[in-house]
């Protein structure tokens, strides 16, 4: 079950084990508007099929977003007959909402919503949640644009889906194929620390936690789904279409400017083997060159064009400056975030000075290009212009990414980290903070037990302590670093669930 715990292998995961608990392994929660005809049919099928093929404890959360039938009452109703089953009132509208108050305050490792319609065949949740308990995924989603999808729906809806999801892979560059199927899961340590940072409330709640998980790097598992199409679906399409192209506008721009702390979500959970220290086994060159001719190759088509414009009005020393100004300021902070792996704002300004050090180096190399040919002609036409700053640029641009990546952006600390900051994905240099309850009658002591393989730590500089440890009333405030104990052992990221007493619960928790 263990695998070597060396600093340079993660541990194995253990799965859940199956049997009686008291905390559910899984909750699923049902968002609800006014469904006062379908919840009851709904929750009696969702509860039948759990429990004929479930094999763990598990709970149904009925989450009422201010209903104004009588919606409440049947949830009530359903709370008093199923005993795995709980509602819970809002009073305040939003799908999003809901799911994150109802999710913020669960106790299950596993959380799940689904649409009270089921339009997707149940037999889809198994397989959804199944990645999760293995520790395999950090979130789950049903597809229902996979090849092995089967799917009843109309034509209007379906070009709708499809579009939709090409504005994302377009726009944001989601990579999941379907971002608004009403059926996903989600690892309930993953959703403590990026539910906060999900801002929409409403229907595009969705999208955004899978923007962020997957620019994050966490693990997204796509299930195939069957899928019947509601036609009482009481969602308006356009107003939801305008508030989504609203909401990838806005999450677009907090990525461009680096304002969403993804590394707060990425190191915790980031047990990519990429992170490992692994022999004779190049790191980032590969796809740093891909990405950087990416970007290379748009910014000479910009350059292009910005220099045609400025051509018009100035002479082709001018308009070659400004022109190769405005493309190096570009191409530094597009190389800075997307082939070296740069995020936030910190260290940008330096950035983008020795990225004008090397535009002046490139300014040089394309004007004396200019130069020279000016003196072999007296009046060089503008093709022939062009053909020389195309090759001048060519020769630029290997010495740019030189410089970039032995200067500008270097891995001093052989992590692939950019500048070497800790602001990228640095294995050893992420600190998390994590806040420790005294364990209490909805916690118990025995009730989450962290896998702890065997063996110490390396030996860790006196300069820079791994803990550093601060009481508060009642709770422990530890700084870490992410994948080591505060006793100085490695644990596993994920949590083994051993049973506990069905009445070690908090009769006080907010449910």
């Amino acid at each position: 079950m263990r695998t070597d715990s060396s600093p340079g292998t993660l541990p194995a995961r253990e799965h859940l084990p199956a049997g009686n608990a008291g905390t559910p392994v899984l909750d699923v929660v049902i968002p609800v508007y006014n469904e006062e005809k379908d919840l009851g049919p709904c929750v009696l099928r969702l509860h039948e099929h759990l429990k004929h093929t479930f094999p763990y404890a598990y709970r149904i959360t009925i989450a009422d977003n201010a209903s104004t039938d009588t919606t409440p009452q049947v949830a009530k109703r359903l709370e008093a007959e199923i005993a795995e089953v709980k509602s819970f009132r809002l009073e305040q509208k939003g799908r999003g909402r809901a799911l994150r108050t109802v999710w913020s305050a669960s106790d299950a490792p596993i959380l799940a919503y689904m649409d009270v319609d089921l339009s997707t065949d149940l037999n889809a949740l198994l397989p959804l949640v199944a990645p999760l308990i293995s520790g395999h995924s950090d979130l789950a989603i049903g597809s229902r644009l996979a090849r092995s999808s089967r799917v009843v729906r109309g034509a209007k809806r379906e070009f709708i889906s499809r579009s939709y999801n090409l504005i994302l892979r377009g726009s944001l560059q989601a990579r999941f194929s379907d971002a608004q199927c009403g059926f996903k899961a989600i690892r309930r340590d993953v959703a403590q620390v990026l539910l906060p940072m999900v801002e929409d409330t409403g229907w595009f709640f969705d999208t955004e936690m899978l923007v962020i998980a997957e620019r994050a790097g966490l693990r997204i598992h796509e299930v195939p789904v069957d899928w019947v199409d509601d036609p009482n679906s009481t969602v308006h399409i356009v107003k939801t279409a305008t508030e989504d192209l609203k909401g990838v506008w806005r999450v677009g721009k907090a990525l461009a400017t680096g304002s969403l702390p993804l590394d707060r979500v990425a190191r915790p959970f980031g047990d990519d083997p990429r992170d490992r220290d692994i022999q004779d086994v190049p790191k980032g060159l590969a796809q740093q060159l891909v990405g950087f001719c990416v970007v290379g190759g748009l910014s000479t088509l910009f350059y292009l064009v910005l220099y045609s414009l400025f051509r018009e009005f100035s002479g082709s020393q001018i308009a070659n400056a400004l022109a190769l100004l405005v493309s190096a300021v570009a191409n530094t902070a597009a190389n800075r975030r997307l082939t070296f792996g740069v995020r936030g704002r910190g260290g940008a300004v330096r950035h983008q000075a020795q990225g004008l050090v090397v535009f002046g180096i490139g300014l040089a190399l394309t004007s004396g290009s200019l130069a020279a040919l000016n003196a072999a002609s007296s009046d060089p036409s503008h093709s022939t212009e062009l053909a020389v700053l195309i090759a001048a640029n060519l020769a630029a641009t290997v010495l740019r990414f030189l410089l970039f990546r032995a200067w500008v952006f270097p891995d001093r600390d052989g992590t692939g980290d950019g500048d070497g900051s800790g602001t990228g994905s640095a294995p050893h240099e992420s600190m998390v903070v994590a806040t420790h309850t005294p364990s209490s009658p909805a916690y118990p002591a025995g009730g989450f037990q962290p896998y702890r393989p065997q063996g110490p730590l390396p030996q860790r500089p006196a300069h820079q302590p791994y803990a550093q440890n601060g009481t508060t009333t009642g709770t422990t405030t530890t700084q870490f670093r992410a994948g080591e104990a505060a006793d100085g052992t490695w644990r596993d990221s994920t949590m083994q669930l051993q049973p506990v007493r069905p009445h070690d619960t908090d009769p006080g928790e907010p449910r």
